[in-house]
C-alpha cells in the first residue's frame, strides 16, 4: 500500500513545535523541567485512553498477580507514563548536562565491565537492549568517553525532525544506521569489527521468530542472532535503569552471549534469540515501571494449526 504524500508545511510546523519545546526545556532549571514532565505525564495518562489501556493489558498479562490488585496496577501504569515523560526531558537535557568530566555524577557503570572489555576488543560487537530505562543515555555516554559506536534506528517520516534528531543523536560521535535502507553499510561496519547497538524488543510481525517473553510468545526479529553468527559478533545485553531521581542511572550488563558457543547447534538462531529476550525480561522485572508497556509487543501471535486448540497463554 502506497504511503500518503507528505505535506511539507505540516511537517515543518511539527518540527517548529518540537524545536520550541526543546528550547524551552533546555532553558528551564532542571527541577522545573522535571515538574513539567510530571505534569505532561499526568495529562497524558488522563486523556490518552488507548495507550493507558494497552499498558494496563500488557502489565496485567505480564504480571497476572496484579489482576486482582487494581490499585497496584494503576500505580504501575501511572509510573510508566511518568518515567517516559522524564526520559524525554532527560534526553533533551543530555547535551547540556553530560560531559566527559561529570558523567559519574549521572550514572554508574560498575556492573558494565564486560561491556567495556568487549568494546576494547577488535571483534565485532552487538549491544542489545530494549525500550527500557533510558536506552539513549548509554550510547550518548559511550560517545562522551571516546568509544566509537553505531546505532540502528528507524528513519522518521518527517524529514525536518529526522535531520534534527540525527544531529542530536550523533552529537558525541555515535553514528546512526538506517534500520531498513542501510544494510550494506551495517555489514561493512560489522565486518570491520564495529560496535553496533540495537533495540531488540519490537514486534516482528507474523513472520518473526516466536520466543517466550513474560510467558507469552512474542514475535522477535531474527536479524540480531543471524548477524551475530554471520559476523562472529559477541552480544552484550544491557539495560540502563534509573536508580535515583532526578537523573541517576546504571549501565547494567545482564548477559554476554558468544555465538561460538552455539556453532554446532541447528537451533542456534532460536537459542540466541530466546537467551537475549530472557535477559531483557529479567531487567524489566526488576524495574517494571521503566518499560514501555504502551507498545503492542505481543501484537502478532503464532498461527493456530487447523484441528488444534490455542494455548491459554497465546489467547490473551
Amino acid at each position: 500500500m502506497a504511503k500518503k504524500p507528505r505535506k511539507p508545511a505540516v511537517d515543518y510546523a511539527v518540527f517548529l513545535a518540537v524545536r520550541m519545546f526543546v528550547c524551552v526545556v533546555q532553558a528551564m532549571p532542571v527541577a522545573m523541567a522535571f515538574a513539567l514532565a510530571d505534569a505532561v505525564a499526568w495529562l497524558a495518562h488522563r486523556v490518552d485512553k488507548r495507550h493507558r489501556n494497552v499498558a494496563a493489558d500488557n502489565i496485567r498479562s505480564a504480571f497476572p498477580e496484579l489482576e486482582h490488585e487494581p490499585a497496584k496496577l494503576d500505580r504501575l501504569v501511572r509510573g510508566t507514563f511518568r518515567h517516559f515523560t522524564r526520559v524525554l526531558v532527560e534526553i533533551i537535557l543530555l547535551p547540556r548536562k553530560l560531559r566527559v568530566g561529570n558523567w559519574r555524577r549521572l550514572g554508574t557503570s560498575n556492573s558494565a565491565r564486560p561491556v567495556v572489555a568487549a568494546l576494547l576488543r577488535e571483534r565485532p560487537l552487538l549491544i542489545v537492549s530494549g525500550h527500557f530505562g533510558n536506552w539513549e543515555i548509554a550510547g550518548y555516554m559511550l560517545g562522551v568517553i571516546g568509544f566509537k559506536t553505531y546505532a540502528i534506528a528507524r528513519v522518521l517520516d518527517n524529514p525536518y525532525l529526522e535531520r534534527f534528531f540525527l544531529r542530536f543523536r550523533q552529537g558525541t560521535g555515535q553514528t546512526v544506521i538506517a534500520k531498513k535502507d542501510d544494510f550494506d553499510r551495517l555489514q561493512v561496519v560489522l565486518r570491520n569489527g564495529g560496535k553496533v547497538a540495537t533495540l531488540a524488543d519490537q514486534d516482528a510481525g507474523p513472520r518473526g521468530l516466536f520466543v517466550p517473553f513474560f510467558g507469552r510468545p512474542a514475535s522477535t526479529h531474527k536479524a540480531v542472532a543471524l548477524m551475530a553468527i554471520e559476523f562472529d559478533a559477541q552480544l552484550v545485553v544491557i539495560g540502563v535503569p534509573r536508580l535515583a531521581e532526578p537523573m541517576y542511572y546504571a549501565v547494567v550488563c545482564e548477559d554476554v552471549i558468544d555465538p561460538r558457543d552455539y556453532a554446532t547447534r541447528s537451533d542456534a538462531v532460536r537459542a540466541i534469540t530466546e537467551r537475549y529476550t530472557a535477559a531483557i525480561e529479567r531487567l524489566i522485572r526488576r524495574h517494571p515501571e521503566q518499560y514501555f508497556w504502551m507498545h503492542r509487543r505481543w501484537k502478532s501471535q503464532p498461527a493456530v494449526r487447523k484441528g488444534s486448540l490455542p494455548k491459554a497463554s497465546a489467547a490473551a
